[in-house]
């Protein structure tokens, strides 16, 4: 296939968009076998004790040597890896660069577990064409542990290694306050990364994580004891449109899950019975353009790509949904949040490709 372009400002020939189509083809098998690669542990091998041969890496593992080669090729044919064609029988290895992506689970490069999303909602496919047609969602709990744990290994270098040394000393008062200390609630935790993050960076505040996913809270439990802050940072499962939760916190967080909710208007309610007087509600959500535009470019896609599978069959899996979906903008956050009782959802000052900052109180 040729990889001639469409000039500008016309639309591309037949041969140009199956171009277009094969290429998506490919990297959906790419995404595949990143899938394998991470849950065989064969990257991490590779990383630590490459290069190696078919049948060491399947030694290794505890996998079968004739599938360990054919993903060995293959990886090396898509540019994963390199083949060392030199020896016989071929070694392989991982780049350092690769292996900072597909295996440092701490760098913000770290992109692997990714795949385990489109794992699980590639299972889905056949239910989500089922709801497509006759209504109704596909929650979370149904997407299952690749879903949930995807989500929480992509946020987790963020969290860990931006949210309070670069994001929230943007909001000096926030920060001051919580420098000296306080009660912090962080609701629709997830697996607890967030409440981690902020347990580690501000050492004398106590953090309450909330959510729905019996899973989750449990695996957040785990990994607030394996990060040493177990004594200051409690989870526990609620339905955080609960009209009797209530606290005086501190501060109030919500990363990243307002626009799964089914009833958006009650979550925020919560929040804001949640936080003593005075006390700031920071939402943290995707970085959407202010309105819809076919020209919006790859952020709003992959967005749009993460709500069709996953984001807004969550949010309508509730009856009497809100379905929101991940391309929620400002202007739908400001009514929900006005609609809570706020006075509206100001923007905070704070750069990153995927995420925008909204303060509200």
């Amino acid at each position: 296939m040729s990889t001639t372009a469409a000039p500008t400002g016309s639309e591309p020939s037949v041969e140009q968009f199956a171009e277009s189509v094969f290429a998506d083809l490919l990297g959906a098998q790419n995404v595949s076998a990143l899938y394998l690669g991470d849950r065989l542990g064969w990257y991490r091998t590779l990383a630590a004790e490459g290069p190696m041969t078919a049948d060491e890496l399947a030694h290794r593992t505890g996998t079968v040597p004739r599938y360990a080669r054919e993903w060995l090729e293959h990886q090396s044919v898509a540019g994963y890896i390199t083949a060392q064609m030199e020896h016989d029988p071929v070694r392989f290895a991982l780049p350092p660069a690769h292996a900072e992506v597909l295996v440092n689970q701490d760098s913000l490069s770290y992109m692997a577990s990714l795949s385990r999303f489109f794992a699980a909602t590639g299972a889905a496919l056949p239910s989500l064409v089922e709801v497509y047609r006759n209504g109704g969602g596909v929650s979370w709990q149904q997407l299952g542990t690749d879903a949930r744990e995807a989500q929480a290994y992509a946020n987790r270098p963020m969290f860990l290694g931006q949210l309070t040394q670069e994001f929230l000393p943007k909001i000096p008062d926030l920060h001051s306050r919580l420098q000296t200390g306080g009660q912090v609630a962080d609701i629709g935790c997830g697996e607890g990364w967030s409440a981690i993050a902020l347990a580690l960076g501000y050492p004398q505040i106590t953090v309450d994580g909330f959510d729905v996913d019996a899973a989750s809270i449990a695996a957040a439990t785990r990994n607030a004891a394996a990060h040493g802050v177990g004594d200051r940072v409690h989870f526990r499962i609620a339905d955080l449109r609960e009209a009797e939760l209530t606290g005086r916190y501190d501060a109030v967080f919500a990363f990243e899950c307002v626009h799964d909710l089914s009833d958006p208007v009650a979550f925020l309610s919560t929040a804001r019975r949640l936080a003593a007087p005075g006390a700031p509600v920071v939402i943290m959500d995707e970085r959407t353009a202010e309105s819809f535009g076919a020209d919006a470019g790859p952020v709003e896609q992959i967005l749009y790509g993460f709500s069709i599978l996953c984001c807004l069959p969550d949010g309508m899996s509730d009856p009497d949904s809100a379905a929101t979906g991940t391309v929620m903008r400002h202007s739908t956050l400001e009514s929900y949040a006005r609609s809570a009782g706020f006075d509206g959802a100001s923007i905070v000052d704070i750069d990153h490709d995927m995420f925008r900052f909204y303060r509200l109180q």
